[in-house]
């Protein structure tokens, strides 16, 4: 019977200390996470350009950080910026990279980002691509209205276009699909100028000059409170040059 409790015992002690290894090893693996990201933060923020401003957060999603590092790549990091800002443009940026290689100058397997933009910030954007600082873009839902004139025989004639949004791949446009005429010419017929309003060049907002060079717009939702534009890469490495290295507009 000794000899039975103590083969018991060892048992029960076998149990407990490969339980002890086990909560170990997460406690580990849990301290490596938050040091994994620590680092990742800063050699992110590090290799942001000079114009570039605000916190990055990076979450390393999956069970184990260890595994994965010994595997040669992440499954998934996630990246939050809320309050980012570049060349004074100030977004809210959160970012998904998958197959991410655990060091600098690593590749990336693809990378989505979502960019909100406040209907100021769009403003500010369209104002400096060229359009008249007295055209303001007012958001709604996938729609974006705004205001302008057209001089008809010596008459200045307001108008107001709605315009649908979409995008290339280094800029928002927005084309015009509706006109109404603002301007109370009494019974003079105006609708002769909707069909010029509609014929004008959309405005377009380049958005790459503020992007690394890599990534591209896929597509774009407005809604009265923003403006959110997802982009896209698969070409993408974890390196100061492709993360200072910055679009340019056609």
């Amino acid at each position: 019977m000794a000899r039975k409790r103590r083969g018991m015992g060892c048992l029960i002690m076998s149990v407990v200390m490969v339980g002890l290894l086990i909560g170990a090893y997460f406690l580990a693996d849990g301290g490596l996470r938050a040091f994994a990201e620590g680092q990742a933060e800063q050699q992110i923020t590090d290799a942001l350009p000079a114009s570039a401003t605000g916190d990055v957060t990076v979450s390393i999603e999956g069970v184990s950080v260890i595994a994965q590092y010994f595997s040669g790549s992440f499954d998934q990091i996630e990246l939050t910026a809320p309050q980012l800002t570049v060349d004074g443009v100030p977004a809210s940026v959160h970012i998904i990279a998958t197959d991410v290689q655990p060091k600098l100058g690593g590749t990336i397997g693809q990378v989505q980002a979502t960019i909100d933009l406040t209907p100021e910030t769009l403003n500010s954007l369209a104002h400096g691509a060229g359009t008249p600082a007295d055209t303001q873009l007012v958001l709604g839902d996938d729609v974006v209205t705004y205001t302008g004139s057209v001089v008809v025989a010596g008459f200045p004639i307001g108008y107001q276009a709605t315009a649908t949004p979409s995008v290339t791949e280094n800029a928002l446009v927005f084309t015009p699909t509706a006109a109404e005429v603002t301007t109370d010419l009494g019974s003079l017929d105006v609708s002769a100028i909707l069909p010029t309003v509609l014929g004008q060049t959309p405005i377009s907002v380049c958005v790459a000059k503020y992007l690394p060079a890599e990534v591209a717009l896929s597509s774009v939702n407005i809604t009265p409170e923003r403006a959110r534009i997802t982009l896209e890469s698969s070409t993408m490495v974890l390196s100061k040059q492709s993360l200072a290295t910055l679009g340019t507009c056609s």
